[in-house]
């Protein structure tokens, strides 16, 4: 009996010995900063990724360690901007803090390699991709000289698909040639037979002329109404933002015989440059039980004061029909300070959705619900940003000029993007307004 307390208690210190070393091991990039790497930063730390340098490994590493402590401590990466109080995201790229306190700790132990033998195996990416292997891939025929300076247009460039049936599209990426002159890439699914931008050649950078007031007026509707007042938003490039992939059985529809339209910004930076940008799709497999569509509550006649600290804007959507609410995107200018989404449903019961405190036009990133939302007809998507055309604004361009809507950077936009899913077989104009009944009824 004395024997085997003994035992058991030799047993036990021996244990909370070895507890004691491993709680107190050094940290190390092989055991233990690899790993997270991999996981939470290397999607974007990666040649021709987003980020300024790689961190495939500890050569890499080693140099930004007390960048890096500062950073995740700042929270400033990875970047995510959502309030924790409100909504939970499934594509949440905030860091835990046992992530947090061991980069921490790397940073201030001398941020040593560690044995090779704790190493995990390299992270496999697919070079030029996120999505993987495109089925289909759709690039400007020729690059785009971009002049070191002035106002650069927006450029339309079509591209027949050249699709004889229906393509469901699962997954969608744009690829910019050079994110250093590409503010940012919209490709558009343009249907048989639109007139919009029917003057444009096929594969050739085009400028529209500027709208009479009339149709201008008419767009405006469209817009705020939540539809595109030109094609059905297919995917899109902004600093920071990430392909669209969306779950099993939902999907995008481009129809046999559409065109893709490139919608092309392009912002010069004192060095001449040249882009060639592409976007590669991901068929479904199997026909889907769900359409995907890109919607957007806007307010597009708003006007920032000049000196304003804290402008408030607002836009809303109201659903025509039943939906399911599947990500949200929140989109301004450099002037952007915070953005908000409630939901009001039909019966007065009222949520919010989504609250980025701190919005970053250098990091555009969407939210993806954990849980998608069920929005009965009559449910009401409202959005609140706020604006700074103060001095206090570093990114400001011009604290003494009043700001409006406009396609350029140092003007501004106010849009609350966001995914639906319907059924496949419904007609999506169902969407932004009432069925009208039929004489049988």
């Amino acid at each position: 009996m004395t024997r085997g307390i003994t035992i058991g208690l030799a047993l036990s210190l021996s244990l909370m010995a070895a507890s004691k070393v491993e709680k107190n091991a050094p940290v190390t990039y092989t055991k233990d900063v690899a790993p997270i790497l991999q996981k939470r930063c290397q999607g974007c730390h990666r040649p021709g990724e987003a980020a300024p340098m790689a961190l495939l490994n500890y050569q890499q590493a080693r140099p930004w360690a007390k960048a890096m402590k500062e950073a995740v401590l700042m929270k400033r990466m990875p970047p995510w901007f959502a309030d924790p109080h409100f909504g939970k995201f499934s594509n949440d790229r905030s860091l835990a803090q046992a992530e947090i306190d061991t980069l921490v700790a790397w940073a201030d132990s001398g941020a040593k390699e560690g044995e090779a033998k704790h190493l995990p195996k390299p992270a496999v990416f697919l070079d030029g991709w996120n999505i993987g292997q495109p089925d289909a891939e759709f690039a400007m025929p020729e690059s785009f000289a971009v002049a070191p300076s002035g106002t650069i247009e927006y450029q339309y460039i079509v591209i027949p698909t050249g699709f004889t049936e229906d393509k469901w599209v699962t997954k969608a990426e744009v690829r910019p040639g050079n994110r250093a002159v590409v503010h940012h890439v919209i490709a558009f699914v343009r249907e048989p037979g639109s007139k919009w931008l029917r003057e444009a050649k096929p594969g050739v950078p085009f400028v529209p002329e500027k709208r009479k007031e009339e149709n201008r007026g008419a767009g405006e509707r469209r817009r705020e109404e939540g539809q595109s007042p030109s094609g059905e938003f297919l995917v899109g490039y902004a600093p920071g933002s990430m392909p669209e992939a969306l779950e099993a059985g939902r999907a995008k529809l481009i129809k046999a015989g559409s065109d893709l339209v490139f919608q092309m910004h392009y912002t010069a930076n004192g060095t001449p440059g040249t882009d060639r940008s592409k976007i590669g799709v991901i068929f479904a497999t199997e026909p889907p039980k769900e359409r995907v569509m890109t919607i957007a509550a806007t307010n597009g006649k708003f006007v920032i004061p000049a000196g304003a600290a804290n402008h408030e804007v607002d836009s809303k959507f109201t659903l025509k029909s039943d939906a399911t609410l599947v990500s949200l995107f929140p989109h301004m200018h450099v002037r952007g300070k915070d953005f908000e989404y409630r939901v009001i449903y039909p019966s007065g019961e009222k949520d919010t959705l989504l609250r980025v405190p701190n919005y970053s036009f250098s990091w555009q990133l969407s939210y993806d619900l954990s849980k998608p939302l069920l929005l009965p007809k009559g449910t009401t998507i409202e959005c609140t940003a706020h604006f700074d055309n103060s001095p206090n604004n570093k990114n400001n361009p011009d604290p003494g000029k009043e700001v409006r809507w406009g396609d350029q950077s140092w003007e501004e936009m106010m849009i609350g993007f966001m995914n639906v899913a319907f059924d496949a077989k419904m007609d999506p104009s169902l969407l932004f307004k009432e069925k009208k009944p039929s004489t049988s009824d």
